[in-house]
């Protein structure tokens, strides 16, 4: 499962997309992008659970009850959320362009907006763009597209990975956005999948749900959920396989593939989160439930006295013992064990001294690492993926409107 190239989002066989500068942003940034497949076919779609949902995402839950998707456009610098019935006629308006210009039903095709909350959306810009945003579509066009969806992010997301599935070569492409205000149930994050695969609209909404949970839903920056956040996988079937059925071998190997891209961009939003220096792996094993395990994982990983001591390279292993104790999970304090990489700190829920603790010291310095802990309560696991909390991230996010 190696890169097929660089292309991101138009690696899989008869995607094309463009990036451009429509006057969201200031000069020379682009702030526009679409991607189209040569041909219709199913698409999948999973959203913010934020009740304030921005008018993009309730276009596009319309939009999905027909299974079946085209295009999508995605502008950034402008939210298009607590816009009321103006936010959700100017997306509406954003797919018929679209549609009106690709001789495609408008409910094939699927809008993304992210930037700055309860400004008005200048759609007027958008709409005069779209006709040349067409005209540069490529199948080259991926950085271009992967560079226009970002905001407060350092750098473009993307990722290409190929498989032999059901006998034929299957790509799977991607990009995506997010650097703060990510949490599990995702955040100020969107991600857009595109395949070959030749998949039947139930598989495909099973695959990306399942792969979703396994990534996206396992990474936290800060702790804040959006109301934009937005991922969506396209298919066009061209890579000619045998539809792939939920329950076969073949739509295993799919899902797979599918989940290491997803994972792919998960990482690297976590990598370019706001003002992020480490990237931590909670590990939690020996729980009695998977629901329980991601619940300890969860709170670890969210936990602000935790984050700030990653920050600060301070080996205070006891805010992990305290944040999985306030977790709401019963557990025995006696059977808990906690590892930072190979190095067993707690056993049986004391710690094992300042000699052990000086070589913790030493782990809070990597870059990279894992805090792994038992239970001593059954067989179930989960994992997320989380950030330390920086001065930095005060500061991005105190000067963000400016």
């Amino acid at each position: 499962m190696k890169p097929k190239h660089n292309a991101g989002i138009t690696a899989p066989l008869g995607f094309q997309a463009a990036g451009i500068h429509c006057g969201i942003k200031k000069p020379a940034l682009l702030d526009l992008a679409l991607c189209v497949s040569e041909v219709s076919g199913p698409i999948a779609g999973v959203f913010t659970k934020n009740r304030v949902a921005a008018a993009p995402v309730l276009l596009d839950r319309r939009h999905l009850r027909h299974h079946c998707g085209r295009a999508i456009i995605v502008n950034s610098g402008n939210a298009n959320a607590c816009t009321g019935e103006q936010g959700l006629i100017a997306a509406a308006t954003m797919a018929k362009t679209v549609a009106r210009h690709l001789s495609v039903p408008v409910y094939q095709v699927f809008v993304g907006s992210t930037g700055v909350i309860g400004r008005t959306l200048p759609i007027d810009r958008i709409t005069s763009a779209i006709p040349t945003l067409i005209s540069r579509l490529s199948s080259k066009g991926g950085a271009q597209a992967a560079r226009a969806i970002l905001t407060t992010d350092l750098r473009p997301k993307t990722v290409s990975l190929h498989a032999r599935i059901g006998g034929r070569v299957v790509t799977i492409g991607g990009m995506a956005k997010g650097s703060g205000m990510i949490h599990p149930n995702m955040a100020t994050m969107l991600a857009y999948l595109t395949t070959d695969a030749n998949i039947t609209p139930p598989a495909l909404q099973q695959a990306l749900k399942a792969a979703v949970d396994q990534s996206f839903n396992c990474i936290s920056v800060d702790g804040d959920t959006s109301t934009n956040d937005t991922v969506l996988c396209l298919a066009n079937g061209l890579a000619n396989n045998q539809p792939l059925q939920h329950g076969t071998k073949a739509y295993g190997d799919f899902e797979r593939l599918l989940t290491d891209a997803a994972r792919e961009l998960a990482l690297k939003i976590c990598r370019d989160g706001e003002g992020v220096t480490k990237i931590v792996t909670v590990l939690v094993e020996g729980a009695n439930t998977t629901a329980a395990a991601k619940r300890v994982a969860e709170t670890v990983a969210t936990s602000n006295l935790v984050k700030t001591a990653l920050f600060g390279e301070d080996a205070n292993w006891g805010r992990v013992m305290a944040a999985v104790g306030r977790s709401g999970v019963p557990i025995n304090p006696t059977k808990v064990t906690v590892r930072f990489d190979d190095i067993e700190m707690v056993q049986q829920g004391v710690g094992t001294g300042l000699n052990t603790e000086k070589k913790i010291a030493q782990v809070f310095k990597r870059k990279e690492f894992t805090i792994a802990i038992h239970l001593g309560q059954g067989a179930a696991s989960a994992h997320m993926w989380t950030t330390d909390l920086s001065y930095d991230y005060v500061r991005i996010n105190a000067s963000y409107r400016s």
